[in-house]
Formats: C-alpha cells, sequence, structure tokens
C-alpha cells in the first residue's frame, strides 16, 4: 500500500497577478502562489487524495510564502528544498479582456531549476500511485537529471505517469529543444494532458485526431486528454474518443490555473477508476467533472490557494443540471403545444381533404352529366333540323328527348344536395341550375 496517492515534480513560483490600478494610475499586482505541478496537488487534496511535491524555491520571503502555502493546504513537504544563492522564480502574468494570460518569468536562473538529481528522495517517490511532471523542469541540464531520475524511479516501483508538457516558450533557449523534451514525456506517460494548441504545435496537425494518431503512432499512451479552451474536451481512448462540452462563465476573472484543475480532476478519476476498461459514460463523466471544475477556477484569482472542492463542482453540476432540465421542459412545453396544434390542424385538413375530394367527385359527375345534357340538345336540334328540311312530324321523338334531359336534371340536383352546404352554395352561385322547361336550352 502506498503512502501517497500522487506526487509531483517541477516549479513552484510565485504569480504576480493584475489587481486593479493604483491612486497614481500604476498596475498593482498580487503575488499568488503557482507553478502548475501544485495546482494540480491542489486540487488533489481538495479531491481527498495525499500528495507530496518535489521541487526547489529560494530561501526568501517568497519561497517561506511558499512553503507555508503548501503546508496550509495539505501538500507534503519533505522533498521541498530551500536554495541558499538562487532566489525564487517569480512570473508576471498579464490578463487580456477574455480571461487569456501572457507570462514574464524572472527565472534566469531561478531557484525551481536549480534542483538536482543527489537531492531527490527516492523513498518518497517509490511510495507513490502516481507521479506526475510537466517540462519546466526539464528547461535546464540539473533540473532535467532530476526529472528523468524521478520518473525512473516511479515507473520502476510500479506508479501511473501522468505528463502535462505546458509550454511557455519564453523559457525554452529554442523550441526545437522544447520539442525534444515533450517527445521524451510522451514516450513516459500514462496519460497525457495536453491543449489544443500544444499539440496543433507538436504535430503540425490543426485537427486534433489527426495530431493524437501521430502521437499515439510512435507513443502509445492509453488515454489522452485534449483540452480546448471554449470548446471543451477531449478523451482519447483505445481506437475513438469521447467529448464535453464546456461550462462557459459569463464572470471570468482569468484562466489561470484552468488546465491545472482539469489535469487534476482526470487524475483523480483514473485513481478511483483504473485505467483500463473505461466506458464511454464513465469516460464522459470525467471530462464534464473537470470541464465543470475548470470552469469554477475561472472566477477566481489565482489558483493553488482556491481551488474548488468536491462539494462545489458538485453545487455547480447540479444547478447546471437543473438549469438543463427547465430549459429542456420549457422547450417540451412549447413543443407538445406546437405538436398538438399541428395536430389538430392535420386532422382539420384531412376532414377538409375528405369533403374536397367527395366534393370533387359529385362535380365532375355533375359536368358529365351537364355534358350528356348538351350532347342531347344537339341531338334534338340536329333531329329537328332534319325532320323540318324533310317535312316530316317530330312530336314523339321530341318527347323521348325531353324525357332524358328531365332524368339528367334530377341527377344534378340529387348530387348537389350531398355536397357540403359552402360547396354547394358556391356551385349554384357560379352554375345556376337548370331549370327544366322555364329555361332556355342552349
Amino acid at each position: 500500500m502506498k503512502t501517497y496517492d500522487v506526487i509531483a515534480l517541477g516549479e513552484l513560483l510565485i504569480d504576480f497577478t493584475q489587481n486593479g490600478v493604483s491612486a497614481q494610475g500604476n498596475g498593482l499586482f498580487e503575488a499568488n502562489p503557482g507553478g502548475a505541478p501544485c495546482n494540480v496537488l491542489s486540487m488533489l487534496n481538495n479531491l481527498g487524495k495525499k500528495t507530496s511535491f518535489i521541487g526547489k524555491v529560494g530561501k526568501d520571503q517568497f519561497g517561506m510564502t511558499l512553503k507555508t502555502a503548501l503546508e496550509e493546504l495539505g501538500i507534503g513537504t519533505d522533498n521541498l528544498m530551500m536554495d541558499d544563492e538562487i532566489h525564487t522564480t517569480l512570473a508576471l502574468v498579464h490578463t487580456f479582456e477574455d480571461g487569456d494570460r501572457d507570462f514574464s518569468f524572472y527565472r534566469n536562473p531561478g531557484a525551481d531549476m536549480m534542483l538536482r538529481a543527489d537531492e531527490l528522495s527516492e523513498d518518497l517517490i517509490r511510495d507513490t500511485r502516481l507521479f506526475h511532471f510537466g517540462t519546466l523542469s526539464m528547461t535546464h541540464e540539473g533540473v532535467r537529471e532530476a526529472t528523468v531520475k524521478a520518473v525512473t524511479l516511479a515507473k520502476e516501483a510500479g506508479a501511473l505517469i501522468s505528463f502535462d508538457p505546458n509550454l511557455r516558450e519564453p523559457l525554452w533557449d529554442t523550441l526545437d529543444h522544447a520539442k525534444k523534451e515533450i517527445r521524451w514525456g510522451l514516450g513516459q506517460c500514462d496519460i497525457l494532458k495536453i491543449s489544443d494548441n500544444e499539440i496543433q504545435w507538436l504535430t503540425g496537425k490543426e485537427d486534433f485526431t489527426e495530431g493524437v494518431n501521430e502521437i499515439r503512432r510512435e507513443f502509445p499512451i492509453p488515454l489522452i486528454l485534449v483540452s480546448m479552451g471554449r470548446d471543451g474536451s477531449r478523451a482519447y481512448y483505445k481506437d475513438g474518443y469521447v467529448e464535453a462540452a464546456p461550462f462557459l462563465q459569463e464572470h471570468t476573472i482569468e484562466t489561470t490555473g484552468a488546465g491545472d484543475t482539469f489535469c487534476a480532476c482526470i487524475i483523480n478519476y483514473v485513481l478511483d477508476h483504473g485505467l483500463t476498461d473505461l466506458t464511454e459514460d464513465q469516460l464522459r463523466e470525467m471530462l464534464t467533472f473537470a470541464n465543470a471544475a475548470a470552469s469554477i477556477i475561472t472566477t477566481k484569482k489565482g489558483a493553488l490557494r482556491v481551488m474548488p472542492t468536491f462539494e462545489e463542482v458538485q453545487s455547480y453540476l447540479s444547478a447546471h443540471t437543473v438549469r438543463r432540465m427547465e430549459g429542456n421542459t420549457t422547450r417540451r412545453k412549447v413543443t407538445m403545444e406546437l405538436f398538438d396544434k399541428m395536430n389538430e390542424l392535420a386532422k382539420n385538413a384531412a376532414s377538409k381533404t375528405g369533403e374536397v375530394l367527395e366534393d370533387t367527385r359529385l362535380k365532375t359527375q355533375i359536368l358529365n352529366d351537364e355534358k350528356s345534357i348538351r350532347e342531347l340538345q344537339a341531338k334534338i336540334g340536329a333531329f329537328y333540323y332534319k325532320k323540318f328540311a324533310a317535312g316530316e312530324a317530330v312530336e314523339d321523338e321530341v318527347a323521348e328527348f325531353c324525357t332524358a334531359i328531365s332524368v339528367h336534371l334530377a341527377n344534378i340536383e340529387q348530387k348537389k344536395a350531398s355536397m357540403s352546404s359552402g360547396k354547394r352554395a358556391a356551385q349554384e352561385k357560379e352554375e345556376p341550375a337548370i331549370e327544366g322547361n322555364d329555361r332556355p336550352l342552349d
């Protein structure tokens, strides 16, 4: 049984974040404890996991502040070293209107990059279920050697390895160097958390799936998480992936720590459920929780000291579920009302259609009868003319034709009576009934 759930190695620094303007018009900055690995550990502590940190700070005011912060949060500091000569690394964070950030580092050198391999507690590293690291502990040779040794020890002891490249371009001498070290990390990890812009930069693929496939062709990483900012996140697992929508905030202050919060939630889920035979529902549950937690942290200044609790995330998810259900209920009500209306209209239309079809059939029969009348009238005329021309009497033959005409007139009246009242009135208005001998024959 391992003592620790997660141990992380890397940078621990002070993030100076913007916090208003002074009376003189000068920008004010707040000193927030930070550093991606410890942000991850802080969130994991809030989720009930036992954690410890490996790194180095300066033996100065900022270094003591950072050590105190970790201890207050419950993060182990047994392997947190303090440098007597090199100061604690500082970062100035410029926040844009949309909450995104730009970094300026005071780290050449900084205490975090001075960690040596011989300062590692090997027993501590072997005593964890999962080991987490990024690339800021690989920018310089000394701390890189320490990182490689720690990862190797953890793997030999059976720990899972999680890796977040967390690329910070200003801290590398060249981007080729950065790419080389990231590729080494890819070859070590079981869980990869990578951002959308990082995967595009690393693989040259605009399509995330193509980028992931390119990575997997060389590095068989079981679980790859792609964070996509306002587009949500994806979990690539086995032969497919699952995507979860983001929780967009109206009150975003800054995005500092969002990726770290997301990463911590993923690690926590894997520790609770394992890394084999995860279902699509489990992956979606994992991403949804992680997205919600990341959304919450964007409403706070800093990260390390203000990570959301499990209860806070659950409450946030419940509130969103209620709002979504209310929205669905309203939409369902409107939809059902519309459906009922359409159904009523359809029934009326069907009824009217039946009437129209029947009226059309009867009207056709009337036209046929009237055609027959005209044909008989023509015969009467022709017959009379023939008889007249021949000088013959015609009374009996005329009576026969007249009788036939009377039959057709009776048929017309009967069919008109069977038609709908509206159609019948229109028919009578358009086509006055033939009144027998009271109406001249055509």
